[in-house]
């Protein structure tokens, strides 16, 4: 690797981005719930109480994959977007703030980083949950969707397109996640990660990664950062 840590003393913290559900939004009961639904409706056992393990972080065109090659049906070619259209609609009210994300994005936009947000869910979606979470005003003109984009995570393509938009390099960068596939784009992408984890889960063993347990760790850790690069 040999580039400095973007977080180390050495390094050069210059854009903050972040992923959308889990770490700023929680809508994902919401969506993996619906994600069940339809499974069911073709045919695959999903219990009640496994609906966010099985579709987890798992972008719509991966999803439908995942029920085909268990039922042995197909779904069709415009099921994605009429899932899609269901996720949107639900959204209206299906979404809550993650614990302690006002409060974050003020401290981060108060240590003078820019912030951008990278997601498998498309721009559409994002819209809704940032306006039914009061999270707009952050990310004016700052969203980037994998899904939109055509290449969702663990490809790194929407965290690099991110850091292009800044203007700024990708070892500049740290990305806020809390799936496994997100953080191994931010990886793949070459970037720090930091991994907002309940105590106790298993984390993976990557280079790069930093875990939180709570969203108020978050700003204290960038502003570490900041203070010891100045110096």
């Amino acid at each position: 690797m040999g580039m400095p840590f973007v977080l180390s003393p050495e390094g050069q913290l210059k854009l903050v981005i972040f992923d959308c559900d889990g770490v700023l939004v929680d809508s994902e009961a919401t969506c993996c719930g619906i994600s069940a639904e339809e499974a069911r409706a073709a045919g695959m056992t999903v219990p009640a109480d496994k609906e966010v393990e099985t579709f987890s972080g798992m972008a719509l065109p991966g999803i439908q994959k995942l029920i085909e090659e268990k039922t042995g049906k197909s779904l069709g070619a415009t099921w994605a977007a009429q899932t899609q259209a269901r996720f949107v609609e639900a959204m209206q009210n299906g979404v809550e703030p993650i614990d302690g994300v006002h409060d974050m994005l003020e401290n981060v936009v108060k240590l003078g980083l820019p912030v951008r947000v990278g997601s498998n869910s498309s721009c559409q979606e994002m819209a809704i949950k940032f306006k039914t979470t009061n999270l707009e005003h952050f990310f004016e003109n700052r969203i980037h969707s994998a899904r939109d984009m055509g290449f969702p995570k663990p490809r790194p393509d929407v965290y690099l397109h991110a850091a292009q938009e800044e203007g700024v390099k990708p070892e500049n960068c740290v990305v806020l996640e809390d799936s496994n596939t997100g953080a191994k784009a931010a990886v793949n992408a070459g970037m720090a990660c930091v991994l907002l984890r309940a105590q106790g889960e298993p984390v993976p063993d990557w280079p790069n990664l930093v875990v939180i347990h709570h969203l108020s760790e978050f700003a204290p850790l960038l502003q570490k950062a900041l203070k010891t690069q100045e110096q």
